[in-house]
């Protein structure tokens, strides 16, 4: 049980350290280091952005302009990052979501032919929400990840999983008890409540 504790306590403190790296590099961007600070927030955030993209874009090229565009804003306002009203994850991801918006609105990304809806603010938000869960999600051991996806994504109950995993029934519940405590402070790190 101690080690467990451990274990959460270490995710704990390496989810910690990622965001306040994020931060930090944000920091440099906004004293006008353009360089390794900026290519390394792209590095861990660009695929991401992309992913959002072609989700409320539906096209590669538009995902694609998309993380060009954010980066370039992220360096423009790196500035006004503020820890206080969220993580640098919800930061970036708040600028991807109102150029995708703004891209999506754009007349020459839409075909001329064919004039779909605007994706609902609701969608975005939900999209955005997603993301961050499934960052979240990322960021956890991957015992305590295995059984949270076992028991929500396959539907399967505490009994099974152990059968599953060839592990004894407490040690199912005790990693579940531990996951969703990690997961719910990853989540809080990340801005999302609820």
């Amino acid at each position: 049980m101690a080690a467990c504790a451990m274990l959460v306590a270490v995710e704990s403190d390496r989810t910690a350290l990622d965001a306040a790296g994020d931060a930090e590099l944000l920091g440099a961007v906004a004293d006008g280091d353009r360089g390794d600070p900026l290519r390394e927030l792209y590095r861990r955030y660009a695929s991401r952005v992309y992913g959002l993209g072609v989700q409320l874009l539906s096209d590669r090229g538009l995902a694609e302009e998309l993380v060009q565009e954010t980066f370039v804003r992220v360096w423009r306002n790196a500035g006004r990052f503020d820890p206080a009203r969220g993580s640098p994850a919800t930061f970036i991801f708040t600028i991807a979501r109102r150029l995708a918006i703004d891209l999506w609105r754009r007349p020459s990304s839409r075909p001329i032919e064919i004039d779909p809806p605007l994706p609902s603010e609701d969608h975005v938000d939900r999209l955005v929400v997603g993301l961050g869960v499934r960052d979240a999600l990322d960021s956890l051991t991957e015992p305590h990840r295995q059984v949270l996806e076992l028991s929500y994504r396959d539907h399967l109950k505490q009994g099974e999983i152990a059968e599953k995993l060839g592990i004894p029934l407490g040690t199912v519940k005790t990693r579940t008890y531990h996951a969703l405590r990690s997961l719910r402070s990853a989540l809080e790190e990340r801005g999302i409540h609820g």
